[in-house]
């Protein structure tokens, strides 16, 4: 026979070391991504300057060179890399440029992160 009123009811809930763990995890993810996201937006600069660059009808390498230093000019947030960055081909009567840079983020202390971007023109 079992006592009457007695139930017997699992806790639920999150424990303190549970919630600091996730508050860490989720404020490590955003220091991450909020110091990421500028060097994106850049790397998409580049590759929207590059691509107006090769499209502009510059044939020879000083002025495309030339036309990318004029470009970067009107884009403030290439700070990266400059005209003599650039590598310059052409490919069937068309001209191809490609670039590649590295980016060094501190996320604190002696901690960096090193992302490695590259593109081309199409």
């Amino acid at each position: 026979m079992t006592p009457p009123f007695r139930s017997v009811r699992r806790q639920r809930g999150v424990t303190l070391f549970g919630l600091m763990f996730w508050a860490i995890l989720i404020g490590m993810i955003a220091l991450v991504a909020l110091k990421v996201l500028p060097t994106v937006n850049e790397y998409l600069t580049i590759k929207r300057a590059v691509e107006k660059v090769a499209t502009s009808g510059a044939s020879t390498v000083p002025e495309v060179r030339a036309a990318f230093d004029k470009q970067k000019e009107v884009d403030y947030s290439i700070t990266s890399i400059d005209g003599k960055d650039l590598e310059i081909t052409k490919s069937n009567d068309k001209v191809v440029i490609s670039f590649a840079y590295d980016k060094e983020i501190e996320l604190m202390g002696p901690v960096y992160l090193l992302l490695k971007y590259q593109g081309q023109s199409k």
